[in-house]
């Protein structure tokens, strides 16, 4: 995972359990996709049957938006992931979760270490 201050500061809210400066708009990357998680509760540890585990592949995220940005983009639960997405909607840690393909060289090597 790499990402600019901004979305450092925005993690370290998250980890810590505070809530994020509004307005101090983030961006991260995750490109070899991220590890699975609950798409409604950002402290899960485990899947449940009613925390909406979800599977990302490589995505880059933006955090710390106002809460109307993040109106323009779908909301669900178990969300289509293969188009942007809101992880975490209407919690203080809601993002923007946005897939990208993976390029031909990554896709060599995956195919390559199977």
């Amino acid at each position: 995972m790499c990402m600019d201050p901004a979305a450092m500061d925005w993690v370290h809210a998250y980890v810590s359990h505070t809530t994020p400066t509004p307005g101090k708009i983030g961006f991260m990357y995750m490109l070899a996709g991220g590890t699975d998680a609950s798409n409604t509760d950002p402290y899960a540890a485990k899947p449940t049957a009613t925390n909406h585990w979800i599977q990302t592949g490589p995505h880059v995220m933006i955090v710390g938006a106002d809460p109307s940005f993040y109106d323009l983009y779908p909301k669900s639960a178990d969300p289509d992931t293969s188009v942007p997405y809101v992880m975490w909607a209407g919690t203080p840690y809601q993002h923007l979760m946005a897939p990208v393909k993976a390029s031909a060289h990554s896709a060599a090597k995956e195919t390559a270490a199977k």
